[in-house]
């Protein structure tokens, strides 16, 4: 071989690691490159039962679940028509599947429900409208799955349609929901005054063996539930006792359910005014009495 012969073979086999690595290079940083993430399937929501101040809805999650949780938006069906069939100042309720103990991570087909226009605001659980629905009127609901690390929030469900119960007309005896007295109390929000009947705003009221003053029942309305069943099932206790010294009739059902929802708590001091924690567990069916006694699904009816 001639000494003078330019290197051509070791030049070409020099440069194949070089290209290699420019190609590389060219993959891992051309911006062109597909890497868009797919939807979480969208979920199905249906009409689960009302009463004249709420609605429940039962969420079902998709084929990927919705373990972020999802959101629901609502409106009324006459307010939907006004705004030409568009989603405009809506209500949203957010339920994170991603807060400590939630219950909204769904898998795959897993349900769970809501109880819009009574929420509970247990742990994941928040609103633009915490206040009861209106009586006999139509609404329109829909929702969406909340993104994961690995998929893009769904696409919203088809629109639905479900109804609170005929309005209950009574001139007194009538029961209100606790979102009522909540926000008629001794703090009252906008133009609301304190409505409790003259008996419990000077004297308060018992709580299991505990007393509470009407300024420290205010105080518990005002505190989300977070996962304690005491403090759910104390907002439903004030309510009902509420509107039985507001001259509402009670039944043996809902008698017992303060009975036996006075008798669970005993010495336990609700919060904020003490830490007492009871779980959701031993609280939950009294919890649906008085509940369904409060929005009128049960005893004398809900005050129009």
């Amino acid at each position: 071989m001639r000494y003078d012969e330019p290197p051509v073979r070791w030049r070409t086999i020099a440069a194949v690691p070089v290209l290699l690595a420019l190609i590389t290079v060219t993959v891992l940083i051309n911006p062109f490159a597909s890497d868009a993430k797919s939807n979480m399937s969208t979920p199905t929501i249906n009409c689960n039962g009302s009463t004249q101040t709420s609605i429940n809805i039962l969420v079902t999650a998709g084929a990927t679940g919705a373990p972020a949780g999802f959101t629901v938006q609502w409106m009324t069906a006459a307010d939907y028509a006004a705004n030409g069939n568009q989603w405009v100042n809506n209500c949203d309720g957010s339920f994170s599947g991603n807060a400590n103990l939630s219950r909204y991570n769904l898998g795959p087909g897993e349900s769970v429900s809501v109880n819009i226009g009574d929420l509970l605001f247990d742990n994941g659980a928040s609103t633009s409208c915490p206040g009861a629905l209106t009586c006999g009127t139509e609404y329109v609901f829909r929702a969406f799955a909340h993104a994961s690390n690995s998929l893009n929030r769904s696409d919203f469900t088809d629109n639905l349609s479900c109804s609170t119960l005929p309005c209950f007309h009574d001139t007194g005896g009538c029961t209100f929901t606790q979102g009522y007295w909540k926000t008629h109390g001794p703090t009252p929000t906008g133009q609301n005054q304190n409505e409790w009947p003259a008996s419990v705003q000077s004297g308060g009221m018992n709580l299991g063996t505990v007393h509470y003053t009407m300024a420290q029942l205010q105080l518990i309305f005002d505190t989300p539930a977070a996962g304690n069943g005491l403090i759910a099932m104390a907002h439903q206790l004030i309510a009902a006792k509420l509107n039985i010294a507001n001259g509402a009739s009670t039944t043996p059902a809902v008698d017992n359910a303060i009975a036996a929802a006075d008798a669970l708590i005993g010495n336990k001091v609700v919060p904020p005014v003490g830490s007492g924690f009871l779980a959701n567990s031993s609280t939950g069916a009294l919890t649906t009495t008085l509940t369904n006694f409060n929005e009128g699904s049960i005893g004398p009816g809900h005050c129009d």
